[in-house]
């Protein structure tokens, strides 16, 4: 009988041990499902509030700030890495957003030029000789070319392609960050054509020119790309690859990030892939014809005239695979369209829109702060309006 109940008392002990851990264990499992019902909760959060905000309409604007204004009207503006570049032909300034100037250099040019690549800008006197690179920092170096200057093109870094009247001949020449020249190519109508856009690959290895030529009495573009690395060296002129497009011109060439590029044409565009020899990719082709083109690292888009009475123009954007992501009709007589930190920014002299590239519409509306001459976004709900030797920003409401 003792042994009956000390036998009893050990099962009680084991039982009571079991009990206890399960227990333990139901209350972890219970702590486990609440914590993940709180993620999950948050995650739905957190995505209806990043579609809402995507998405969301405005109807006004506030201004957040108002720059002094200048006598000088011809000066302009430009988005450079979060802050404003201002140039005109007396020298250029780099000012963040509340209007703090970060550097000033002076400069003489008849008509300036810029292009900008992140926080790297080239400045050049269009018709000129001479040109300036500029990073965040201030100057990172000058070129004085023998030819005058046609068009430029900077890379992250600061090496420059441009394009130069020579009279008969053109050339195509690349500089270093500092304006010391890396290489130059002659160019002829006959071959390879004369140079109608040039780009430059965001590591600066590659150049991208789109040419024009008459084949047979047939006008033909070929979009040709030169790499002045490894891959380059061994091949005539340094072009690894290029591509014709007969009875059209390609007049625009752009690098969407360091690897994709695309060729505007009058009849489409095509986009290449390729860090060393890029290739041909995709080939959208269109019917009507092009009037503006914008774009980014992840969406291509065109606007054409449409003939409507009450919409004048369509909208289509792309991903960089060709597949259109929407199309849109609008009525707006927009001087500027361009992709603004992941929307689309367009206005006139007195009102913006910007739409989603979704196709939402998120704002439409006049602008009573003074003419305005260029529009950016600055990032979530803010922008810029460049007006008449002032800078203002609003946001959004």
């Amino acid at each position: 009988m003792a042994s009956l109940k000390k036998w009893i008392r050990k099962a009680r002990r084991r039982m009571g041990r079991a009990g206890r851990t399960e227990k333990i264990r139901y209350r972890r499992r219970r702590k486990r499902a609440r914590t993940l019902a709180l993620l999950a909760l948050l995650v739905i959060v957190g995505m209806g509030v990043y579609i809402y905000g995507k998405n969301k309409i405005y109807t006004g604007y506030k201004v957040l700030a108002t720059s002094s204004r200048e006598k000088d009207v011809s000066t302009k503006y430009i988005e450079s890495g979060g802050n404003l570049f201002k140039y005109s032909e007396e020298g250029a300034s780099l000012q963040d957003y509340k209007g703090e100037s970060l550097w000033t250099f002076p400069y003489e040019m008849q008509n300036p030029i810029v292009d900008v690549c992140g926080s790297t800008i080239v400045v050049a006197d269009q018709g000129g000789t001479s040109m300036a690179i500029f990073n965040k920092e201030g100057e990172m170096g000058a070129a004085q070319t023998e030819k005058n200057i046609v068009k430029v093109c900077v890379a992250k870094q600061g090496v420059v392609a441009a394009i130069l009247d020579g009279g008969d001949d053109t050339w195509i020449n690349f500089y270093n960050s500092d304006g010391s020249l890396i290489a130059e190519n002659q160019t002829r109508v006959d071959d390879p054509g004369y140079p109608l856009d040039i780009a430059v690959s965001q590591d600066g290895l590659l150049i991208m020119v789109a040419y024009q030529f008459i084949d047979g009495g047939e006008t033909t573009s070929y979009v040709a790309f030169y790499n002045f690395g490894a891959a380059g060296q061994n091949q005539i002129d340094n072009i690894v690859s290029g591509y014709q497009y007969k009875g059209v011109v390609a007049p625009q060439v752009a690098y969407l990030d360091d690897a994709t590029s695309v060729a505007f044409r009058d009849d489409g565009f095509s986009v290449y892939e390729g860090k060393q020899i890029p290739k041909e990719v995709v080939n959208v082709m269109v019917e009507q014809e092009i009037a503006s083109t914008f774009y980014d690292e992840n969406n291509i888009g065109i606007v054409y005239e449409n003939g409507g009475k009450d919409k004048q123009y369509t909208m289509r954007v792309y991903n960089t695979k060709g597949k259109e992501k929407f199309q849109m009709d609008f009525n707006i007589s927009y001087t500027n369209i361009r992709m603004s930190e992941g929307v689309i920014v367009m206005n006139n002299d007195s009102q913006v829109c910007v739409i989603s590239t979704d196709g939402v519409q998120r704002f439409n509306g006049n602008i009573a702060e003074g003419e305005i001459h260029d529009f950016f976004k600055l990032g979530r709900n803010k922008y810029a309006l460049a007006l008449d030797g002032a800078v203002g920003i609003i946001k959004l409401k």
